[in-house]
């Protein structure tokens, strides 16, 4: 188990290290700033104590409020659910609350370093999460037209399983400057990543991730096409994502997204639940040991209802009809829910703005688990020698199954579906019950002869992301030609330039940043608007720290023209 795994030796006085999720849009170095001894910024004493809105209790709005109470704010959290968390969700099963079904995010790249600052502070602990042909993965089935092939390592796989890995290494290397970037963001060489990704942004917004495989030489070959759809890039990324703009899986590939996850023990919705109750010690403002949770008498306040501007600010009604205003808003649930669940007042945002709030495209995600009696499927099948079940691909409806144990004679969980889109629309109409009737129909015909049902114990837990009220996706994924509309909504903190109707109103959580999907995402664009905030109320950064604004400038994110 680890923490913080990270760090970035010097070489001959030269920056290098692993790879990290440093850009590559806007490359500035939030861990540098979170570490900073002289905190991220300071305020004039008489805004101290000031009450400043953060809609929504999920990891952006948990991290946002957190900095702002050691700013010396007064945070006031609202969240509809009934929890704090958003899809940072770990759902308990009956009579066993140390086995978690991982509901929304569940693995997580230790090139999120942001992430990993918070995970440090709240003093949990992760483990390699079990992906497909990882090291600490038993085995690997991978199903394809009825066709099975179990594997240790990528080597045990056909040799087109190679060739298909080798064309998808071939076009990065080609098309998109693959190890050239990655050594820039290895080197921190803003520079560089900025000449490499701002050209591929102009040469590749329009592609999809599909036509960017079809235009390859490498890719010649629909079957090589076909196999890779299925089994995906990485830990993910099946056919389901080939509508997407290639830049979205670029990305992915570049910061090491894909790459080294784990998991949080004891499930990831502590994170946000730990920022919530965490004692704050040399507050500006606050008294020592105060606590979000302090200042909010243990709960958050309702959701909200109404967002609007009055004279003296912005207006935030929720759904129990208060109605407070506030200097400053943070907003991190879905942009969406702006125009269908919250009656938003439209001077709050641009009508560019509005235009991009329209145009977010989210996928759509399903997940089945179930708990079994113990991790049966480590189990020697008496026929084989080999594992009884392996974490399993396949093109058949439950798409991956994984599998996760804390020993032998603990319980076992399995997450028997995780699936995207299309494939997550024909699990959406069904009940739990018809849901695990049809996966388990599926995997006998991969495992004929294993049980599978007989090793369950209880209900299932499911969760269909688009059919959530409050959520309506599960994360953001630009269509080809959404960059502009991205940049609009990226670059929302820095209001220098709005007219004074729209300041004060900031945009943060993952659909707001470049890697829809990743906490790394919400904590990074939460942070951004923490910056937002600060200037707004005539705060400064502290000398040798400046901010995500500060260096906005030199950092920008390239502005494609119009025409």
């Amino acid at each position: 188990m680890t923490t913080f795994p990270l760090e970035r030796p010097r070489e001959n006085g030269t920056l290098s290290g692993p790879l990290t999720m440093f850009g590559p849009d806007f490359p500035f170095a939030y861990d540098d700033w979170l570490a900073h001894p002289g905190g991220l910024g300071t305020l004039p004493d008489g805004v101290h104590g000031t009450e400043v809105a953060v809609v929504g209790g999920g990891i952006a709005g948990l991290v946002a409020a957190h900095e702002l109470l050691r700013l010396g704010l007064r945070p006031v959290v609202y969240e509809a659910e009934q929890q704090l968390g958003g899809r940072m969700r770990s759902a308990a099963f009956d009579g066993h609350p140390d086995a978690v079904a991982e509901l929304g995010a569940m693995r997580f790249p230790v090139s999120a370093t942001a992430l990993y600052h918070y995970i440090t502070e709240a003093g949990l602990q992760t483990k390699a999460f079990p992906n497909p042909l990882g090291p600490e993965t038993p085995s690997t089935v991978v199903d394809l037209e009825g066709r099975r092939h179990w594997a240790r390592t990528a080597a045990d796989l056909p040799s087109i399983y190679q060739q298909v890995s080798d064309a998808w290494d071939k076009a990065l290397q080609e098309n998109a400057e693959r190890s050239a970037i990655e050594d820039a963001i290895r080197r921190r060489d803003v520079g560089t990543i900025k000449a490499i990704w701002n050209n591929l942004v102009s040469r590749l917004d329009d592609q999809s991730f599909y036509e960017f495989l079809a235009n390859s030489t490498s890719f010649s070959s629909f079957r090589h096409r076909e196999i890779f759809g299925q089994v995906g890039f990485g830990t993910g990324g099946w056919d389901t994502d080939f509508p997407n703009s290639i830049l979205e899986i670029l990305r992915v590939v570049f910061s090491g997204a894909d790459d080294e996850q784990r998991s949080i023990v004891g499930g990831c919705q502590q994170l946000p639940e730990r920022l919530w109750t965490h004692r704050h010690h040399g507050l500006a403002h606050w008294p020592d040991g105060t606590s979000l949770a302090d200042l909010h008498g243990g709960q958050p306040r309702p959701g909200v209802a109404r967002l609007e501007r009055d004279g003296a600010g912005i207006a935030v009604q929720d759904t129990c009809g208060d109605r407070r205003t506030y200097p400053a808003v943070v907003f991190t649930p879905h942009v969406r829910l702006l125009t269908t669940r919250i009656r938003t007042d439209e001077r709050l945002l641009s009508r560019p703005l509005w235009t991009a709030v329209e145009r977010t495209h989210y996928m759509g995600s399903s997940k089945v688990f179930v708990l079994t009696d113990r991790p049966f499927w480590r189990d020697a099948d008496p026929g084989t020698g080999r594992d009884t079940l392996s974490m399993t691909l396949t093109d058949r409806g439950p798409r991956s199954v994984y599998l996760m144990d804390d020993g032998p004679d603990r319980p076992g969980v399995m997450c028997l579906s995780y699936t995207w889109n299309d494939d997550s629309a024909k699990q959406a109409t069904l009940d739990d019950d018809e849901r695990l009737d049809s996966i388990l129909a599926a995997l006998a015909r991969i495992y004929p002869g294993v049980d599978i049902r007989s090793r369950i114990v209880g209900p299932p837990i499911t969760v269909t992301w688009e059919n959530e009220p409050n959520f309506n996706g599960a994360f953001k994924a630009n269509l080809p030609g959404h960059y502009r509309y991205q940049r609009r909504l990226y670059t929302h903190f820095m209001q220098q330039e709005m007219s004074p109707e729209q300041r004060g109103f900031f945009l943060a959580g993952d659909d707001i940043s470049w890697t829809g999907g990743f906490a790394e995402g919400a904590v990074t664009t939460a942070l951004n608007a923490v910056w937002g905030v600060l200037n707004h109320l005539g705060g400064t950064t502290v000398p040798g720290n400046p901010g995500p604004g500060d260096l906005f400038s030199e950092l920008a994110p390239v502005d494609l023209p119009m025409d």
